[in-house]
């Protein structure tokens, strides 16, 4: 009679990096040809735990090198403990538990909490890595949530429309140091969002649908420059990580050869001590040309090959790209092209960056930067702006969106000259950039025109600087005008109809005399008065 193990079959549906495009980990699915053993498996956590590890040995019989995650139910951790099956799974296939990344998926209802906490601090200890799965469609609990401090959460791809919601799931994980992805994408619209929402991975129908192989070629749409937001200083290294190659730091010359030359994508390999710690960084093209050399394989292939590797570069996985390249630039010059290993709080190894795929990323940032730039001013222009203001609604946060400019401009370069006029400007636009803090952006549209989009919090601060300031081209005393828009979430539907409320608001502050500010807000008559002729604060019709 045969077993209920020869009635399943194991996918791979691949985890892709949003960044570089590229196959950062395999998932493993359980597909049975007969019968609904994951329900079976969610009743019974040691049938749970045996499906984990034949889904390692079904990789192992793949061979990939690429990292693996593995489903398990709540519940099972917490009845069965660290796995003992799954362990033996993953040493037998000669894989490090780092490369595993354990799904835990709901329901958790029910579940004694302190036992799956216990567990996954069990598994922490051999060195599996935790992901939170399912969230935004399971009952994972908050609180809950974040005591297990997973390494990676997936969210519910139905989550993408509210994003008020991936909004705060996107800055839990930046405090608890995990990556975000998105689980189910099937549409370009909605890789789009996953990328404006701020994830770091995705997986879906979209890229490679689940396979018997894994795949070796995704697909992943082009997205257009600036939709995701950048974290100042840069952005994060984790954005850029690809799979290591890890062997042993015991590992012979010829095994380090095998591997290269059966995967030409393989830039270099890593040997790593026992608890996952880089030692030796083993570049592809020099270890090759040593052992191709006259004796080379009768000289090194039988010895350590961490003879032929050197001391690892490694950053933090808290570190920006910019650090690393601060990294390369540190180093010798013979080895630019090598990876830098990307390690945890423990030192272990989590992949690896290549500097081709920063330097293309941020250049082409630089790129798109400068190409919008106001020669004048060195300040973006609109496109940057309305680009943010619509992440912002899309994301569901209010704003205010103002517009400045100088009074009559035309009289002062008429009556002091363009050069003077040149000046005012340029000085307007520094002002403006000291101004501003936080999340506020400037932008000079052109001649006498400023865009600012800010936090309704910052603008009293903002303006106050700007109109109390004593303005002045070629000796003449000029004025500044200030007309903003205060936006709820809702109240418009992108920046041009933001753009449209915003016009009459400007037309209402250029007819005050002296500095003026008035805020209006969508959808209701009229303007509040807050800086020029007229009562204070008073509704203009």
């Amino acid at each position: 009679m045969p077993s209920w193990s020869d009635t399943v079959r194991f996918a791979f549906q691949p985890v892709v990096n949003l960044t570089t495009g590229g196959v950062t980990a395999l998932e493993i699915l359980a597909r049975p040809e007969t019968g609904d053993i994951l329900a079976q498996a969610r009743r019974d956590p040691e049938l749970d735990g045996r499906l984990a590890a034949l889904a390692v040995r079904a990789a192992a019989r793949k061979e990939t090198l690429l990292p693996l995650h593995v489903n398990v139910f709540a519940g099972t951790l917490a009845d069965l403990g660290g796995l003992a099956a799954l362990r033996e799974a993953v040493r037998a296939a000669g894989r490090s538990p780092w490369e595993v990344t354990v799904d835990i998926g709901p329901p958790y209802t029910h579940v004694p909490q302190h036992a799956l906490l216990e567990a996954v601090a069990a598994l922490r200890g051999h060195g599996f890595r935790i992901c939170a799965d399912g969230v935004g469609d399971g009952d994972v609990p908050l609180r809950l949530l974040t005591d297990l401090a997973p390494e990676l959460v997936k969210l519910d791809v139905s989550l993408l429309a509210r994003p008020a919601a991936v909004r705060a799931m996107r800055t839990l994980c930046e405090q608890l140091g995990a990556l975000l992805s998105v689980e189910g994408v099937e549409t370009e619209l909605q890789c789009s969002a996953a990328v404006a929402a701020g994830a770091q991975l995705a997986q879906g129908d979209l890229f490679a649908p689940p396979a018997r192989l894994p795949a070796a070629d995704v697909y992943v749409p082009v997205l257009s420059p600036g939709v995701a937001p950048t974290p100042p200083p840069g952005p994060s290294v984790l954005q850029f990580v690809r799979p290591a190659a890890l062997l042993p730091a015991t590992a012979s010359a010829g095994r380090v050869r095998a591997l290269l030359t059966g995967s030409p994508d393989v830039s270099g390999v890593l040997l790593v001590d026992p608890a996952g710690v880089p030692v030796r960084s083993v570049h592809r093209s020099r270890f090759l040309l040593s052992m191709s050399g006259p004796f080379g394989h009768a000289l090194y292939a039988d010895r350590p090959a961490a003879k032929l590797g050197d001391p690892p570069r490694t950053v933090g996985v808290d570190a920006t790209a910019w650090e690393v390249l601060d990294v390369v630039a540190d180093g010798e010059r013979d080895r630019t092209s090598d990876d830098v290993a990307v390690v945890d709080r423990h030192g272990r190894c989590v992949g690896v960056v290549r500097l081709a795929d920063l330097v293309r990323a941020l250049s082409e940032s630089r790129v798109e930067e400068a190409a919008g730039l106001n020669p004048l001013t060195r300040l973006p222009g609109s496109d940057v702006i309305t680009t943010e203001v619509d992440r912002r609604i899309a994301h569901g946060l209010v704003f205010a969106l103002s517009w400045l400019d100088v009074d009559h401009f035309k009289q002062v370069n008429d009556g002091a000259g363009f050069a003077a006029g040149d000046e005012l400007i340029r000085a307007v636009g520094r002002a403006l950039q000291l101004a501003a803090s936080g999340a506020t952006r400037v932008g000079h549209i052109g001649g006498d025109d400023f865009l600012v989009l800010a936090d309704p919090d910052t603008l009293d601060p903002l303006a106050r600087s700007m109109l109390d300031a004593p303005w002045s081209a070629g000796g003449r005393p000029v004025t500044l005008s200030l007309a903003t828009i205060l936006c709820a979430p809702g109240s418009v539907s992108d920046h041009r109809e933001a753009a449209a409320c915003l016009a009459p608001l400007k037309q209402a502050a250029k007819s005050l005399s002296g500095a003026s500010w008035v805020l209006g807000r969508p959808g209701l008559p009229g303007c509040e008065i807050r800086r020029g002729s007229g009562a204070a604060r008073a509704r203009a019709g």
